[in-house]
Parts: structure tokens; C-alpha cells; sequence
């Protein structure tokens, strides 16, 4: 049995969205439009490309105006820009460059902008740090500057976690409509999940934390408040937590109509699962590592943990297998631009088979596998623009990489 990666490094060489997303049965990839001036846009469905040759992509995300801003693994954040019509680079915002690890699955893997940033300049990042036996998960808060970039000196650390292993480090992180901050870690690696993380309510490690971000005693020794409705406060186990029982949550986002909580959790070798988890949840155990989306761990298999509380854990909202070269699941966004033809469609893909589906937003478990859109690019992760256009991320992790926007005319 081998070590599941949701980024390999050496190795890993009938919905509506079939009949917008797929051309006479081919997946379509188009250049960006030169926009004004430059004629009218393809008549095709697909992807459109906004920029290529960006390397070792991430993530991709919005400050609440037109730009888009890209994570790099290195540790740089830059800048998309509309600019005459086409999008184009228009500067770094951020360069953590040497601050950051890369090893294993390790980098940048995590930004989020606070939602008065407007206002408050606030933005967080999520990166693993060099150092140690396999350098520290860190959540860290910085500020803008003048001119619209970012402040280096700024920096607070919210979060330092020492790592055991450069793999399964989650890396998400995101806001809900209430200013609180949500962050997703990975078991910490190792086949099963030998250490049993994810179903120790003492270890942050194969959780999804929830915490409000904001200093609250100045210089003093406090780094962040811990939300009064957390399940775990006033009684056993770390307050930070909001769920237990995951793998690898590579890549989740929060519905901003619903506030379900959306997580794709890259499997072993058997199953990757799409979790939906209600804003008030009931269960709150996802299940690793005594489960693997709906099947228990082998007899003899390293991890195999015991189910910790809310026992039986939550099934997940749909899983797949191996088949047909899907290899790692990409966790996606509900499309919620008003009129679109998508709207309500949650998008999610696989890094391996460069697949991407559609399912809708309300769909019932258990949902079946729909038919796929062929991108042919390696999935990495999914973002949304301020207007709630839907951006697909690809990168071959040691290569360059590009962001193509969801095109479902």
C-alpha cells in the first residue's frame, strides 16, 4: 500500500454542467478574449484561459474589487489585473520567499482576505515554514501597506504548528459571513495516519479549525479569540476545533448563500469524498482514519484508528474510486453568480485525471459521479472572483501552471 499525495512529486505523471461545459463531447480550451477592441469572445464552452506559464500555482482568490490574486508555492502572492482588455501581471503583493518550506507537499497553500479588508487591510496565509523535522504549519496575519501592497513587517503569527512529515498538510483557509476564520490541516502524513490525529480531539492535526483571527489584547499574549459556539469549548479536547476525521482536505470553500462548509479529502488508496457540512452541524466526525469515505480501514492496515465521538461519523456527500486515472481529489466553490448558468452548480475536479464535475449545490446524499468535463489539466484548485465568476487553477506542481475562468455560456 503507498503514501497517497494530493500533489505527487515524482509518479503522479448527466448534469447540467456536461451540456454547458462540453463541445461536441471534447473538453474546449480557449484563449482569453482581447476584450475591448479585440472582437467578440469564442462561442465555445469550456475554460478560457486568463494566464498560463505561472509557476507551481496554488490557489487563486479575490480582495472584494476586479483583481485576482495568485499564490505561488515558492511563498509569493501576486496580482492579476484587467488591463486594455487582457488579464495581466501588475505586480507582487507578497514575497515570503525563504520563509516558506517546499518540501514534500509543503509551500504556500493558503489565502484568505478578511471581509472588511476594505476597511481593516487584514489578509491571512497559511505556509509551511523551513526548520525542524519537517517545518511548522503557520497561519500568519498581514496588513496593507501603502499603494495596495502588502506590509512584510506586519506579519503575526496566529499559528505554529510542528510538523512530523512535508505531507498531508490541508493548507485552506477561508472566512465565513461573520469574520471568522476557518483552517483545514492534514493528519500530518504517514500511511493511516499512524499517530491517529485525526480522531484525537487533543492534536489540531486532521481538523478544521474555527477561530476569530483579530489580535484581541493588542501586544499582549493572545493571538486570536476562540468563537463561543466552537463544540469543544467547556469540555475535553482543543477549543480551536471545529471538525475531526480528515485525511487531506485539499481545497473547501463556504457557500455564501447556505454557509455549508464544502471539503474535497484526498483518500488513501481506495476512495477520495466531497464533504458538505451544514453551518450548524449535528455530526461533526468525518471519519478518518477509521473510515475511508464509506469503507472501514482493512484489518492490519497501518492507522485504522478507533471512531472518536459523534460515532457513526458523517458519510460523506459523494466519493469515487480510482478508476479511469482519477487519483487526487480537488475540492471547489458553489458557482453563485446571479443569472449564470451554473448558478448553484458546486464545481470540484481530480489533480490526476484532470476531470471536473458539476453537482447542484442542494443535491442529496448520495450523489452519484455525474458526467465529467475532460479539462486536461492538472486540477489544483478553485476560486472565485469578486463577481462571482468561477476561476479553475492547474499546475504540474514542479511546473508552470495557469488560470482558466469557468465558461459556461
Amino acid at each position: 500500500m503507498t503514501v497517497r499525495r494530493p500533489l505527487p512529486l515524482h509518479r503522479r505523471a448527466g448534469l447540467a454542467l456536461a451540456a454547458l461545459l462540453l463541445a461536441a463531447g471534447l473538453p474546449v480550451v480557449a484563449a482569453e478574449p482581447a476584450g475591448i477592441g479585440g472582437g467578440p469572445p469564442p462561442a465555445v464552452s469550456g475554460l478560457i484561459k486568463v494566464r498560463s506559464g505561472l509557476p507551481e500555482l496554488t490557489a487563486v482568490t479575490n480582495a472584494g474589487d476586479a483583481r485576482l490574486f495568485f499564490t505561488e508555492r515558492s511563498g509569493r502572492i501576486r496580482i492579476l489585473a484587467r488591463v486594455d482588455g487582457r488579464w495581466r501581471i501588475t505586480g507582487t503583493f507578497l514575497d515570503l520567499r525563504g520563509k516558506v518550506g517546499t518540501d514534500g507537499e509543503q509551500g504556500l497553500l493558503g489565502l484568505a482576505f478578511h471581509p472588511d479588508y476594505a476597511t481593516n487591510g487584514r489578509f491571512y496565509v497559511h505556509y509551511t515554514s523551513e526548520g525542524g523535522l519537517a517545518g511548522s504549519s503557520v497561519v500568519a496575519e498581514y496588513r496593507r501597506a501603502t499603494r495596495g501592497k502588502a506590509d512584510p513587517r506586519s506579519r503575526r503569527v496566529l499559528l505554529s504548528l510542528a510538523n512530523v512529515s512535508p505531507y498531508h498538510n490541508g493548507g485552506w483557509i477561508g472566512f465565513d459571513g461573520d469574520g471568522l476564520l476557518y483552517i483545514a490541516l492534514g493528519d500530518d502524513g504517514g500511511q493511516g495516519d499512524p499517530e491517529n490525529n485525526a480522531q484525537d480531539l487533543d492534536s489540531l492535526f486532521g481538523k478544521i479549525l474555527r477561530i476569530d483571527p483579530k489580535d484581541p489584547d493588542g501586544n499582549g499574549p493572545l493571538r486570536y479569540t476562540i468563537p463561543a459556539g466552537n463544540p469543544r469549548v467547556g469540555i475535553s479536547g482543543r477549543d480551536e476545533i471545529w471538525l475531526w476525521g480528515f485525511r487531506n482536505p485539499w481545497r473547501a470553500s463556504i457557500d455564501p448563500v447556505t454557509g455549508a462548509l464544502w471539503i474535497g479529502d484526498v483518500g488513501g488508496d481506495r476512495r477520495e469524498e466531497i464533504d458538505r457540512v451544514p453551518a450548524d452541524p449535528t455530526v461533526r466526525n468525518l471519519g478518518w482514519d477509521n473510515m475511508e469515505g464509506t469503507l472501514p480501514l482493512p484489518t492490519g492496515a497501518p492507522g485504522g484508528g478507533p471512531c472518536v465521538e459523534d460515532c457513526p461519523p458523517m458519510p460523506p456527500l459523494l466519493e469515487y474510486d480510482h478508476a479511469d486515472g482519477n487519483r487526487s481529489v480537488t475540492g471547489g466553490v458553489v458557482a453563485r453568480r446571479p443569472g449564470a448558468p451554473l448558478e448553484g452548480t458546486y464545481l470540484f475536479g481530480d489533480w490526476g485525471s484532470g476531470r471536473i464535475w458539476g453537482i447542484p449545490a442542494d443535491a442529496v446524499a448520495p450523489v452519484t459521479l455525474p458526467t465529467p468535463f475532460l479539462s486536461g489539466l492538472n486540477v489544483v484548485s478553485f476560486g472565485t472572483g469578486a463577481d462571482g465568476r468561477v476561476f479553475v487553477v492547474s499546475s504540474s506542481w514542479f511546473g508552470s501552471g495557469a488560470i482558466h475562468r469557468v465558461d459556461g455560456t
